[in-house]
């Protein structure tokens, strides 16, 4: 055995190199697709949870939090409220969408019930895939 047969050449290394760049640079843009349509799941599994924590509240005061109230009534007692025996979610982060924004929180004039809504990634109105709004009812 001689001196040559030991280790690898610089060519080697650098078509290793080169193979395991090609790999990332193709599984990267998957693998962030992957990740946008989990917090999509995440947000909308968010938003359920909270609309829960929402009906919780009725059913202990005799009606939904008020708009002017908000989310917050869920985990802290708003001024003269009867019957609250919350907090209906233990961690204000939960009112948080998984991009780290606020959940909305509005009710439909129409029904009078309940909408969680998160904004998507973008945190504006509308959007496409981890874009698009989020929304209970």
């Amino acid at each position: 055995m001689t001196r040559d047969d030991d280790g690898y050449t610089l060519t080697e290394m650098l078509v290793v190199i080169v193979i395991i760049g090609l790999l990332a640079a193709i599984l990267t843009p998957m693998l962030a697709g992957q990740l946008g349509r989990a917090r999509v799941k995440a947000a909308r599994l968010q938003a359920e949870n909270v609309a829960t924590s929402v009906e919780m509240f009725r059913s202990d005061v005799g009606r939904y939090p008020k708009v002017e109230e908000g989310l917050q009534s869920l985990v802290i007692e708003p001024p003269a409220v009867e019957g609250w025996l919350g907090p209906y979610i233990k961690n204000r982060e939960a009112l948080n969408d998984p991009w780290g924004h606020p959940l909305g929180y509005a009710v439909d004039p129409a029904t009078a019930q309940p909408v969680i809504s998160s904004l998507g990634a973008d945190g504006k109105p509308g959007g496409r895939g981890a874009d698009a709004d989020v929304t209970t009812r």
